[in-house]
């Protein structure tokens, strides 16, 4: 039996899937993903969402829903940028959605090798071991989830010579 038979796995492409927020729990998780992507083989996939505020209902003032896409698109890309620049180029997708974000990585999920989320993101409550983003990928992603938690991933910068 060969390795496709024993996982599953058709000759497709690997696919790690991390979700970005800008926050430093999302930059760990970027961090980790981009060092598994290139460790397996895998395009990462990172994706940004936004959600445009009283779209659901509510009473927010009104926005423009096209200042959010571009402004989330800008930050998931500065992010990406800073990120590889410390880790090493990695085949990338990068992916904007309008969304609730938990709903959007889990359906990002569907056949990815893995999902990687951070601990705690730019909402909630700070008392709150598990951001409620990541709590709802952990229960819902159709692959296997990796939770990075805040000062576990990344090294930080190199040390100088």
């Amino acid at each position: 039996m060969n390795a496709s038979e024993q996982t599953g796995r058709t000759d497709r492409t690997r696919r790690v899937v991390v979700g970005v927020d800008g926050s430093p729990s999302s930059h760990e998780a970027l961090w980790w993903a981009a060092r598994h992507a290139r460790l397996i083989g895998a395009t990462l996939e990172a994706w940004g969402a936004y959600d445009v505020p009283g779209a659901a209902g509510g009473s927010a003032p009104p926005v423009d829903a096209a200042f959010d896409a571009q402004h989330a698109r800008q930050a998931l890309l500065d992010e990406v940028r800073t990120v590889l620049a410390q880790t090493g180029e990695v085949p990338l997708e990068e992916h904007v959605a309008r969304g609730n974000p938990a709903k959007v990585l889990t359906e990002a999920s569907e056949g990815a090798d893995v999902l990687v989320v951070g601990s705690r993101g730019r909402g909630g409550f700070a008392s709150l071991l598990l951001g409620s983003v990541s709590q709802q990928c952990a229960l819902h992603a159709s692959c296997p989830v990796v939770i990075v938690r805040p000062g576990t991933a990344d090294p930080g910068p190199p040390a100088e010579s």
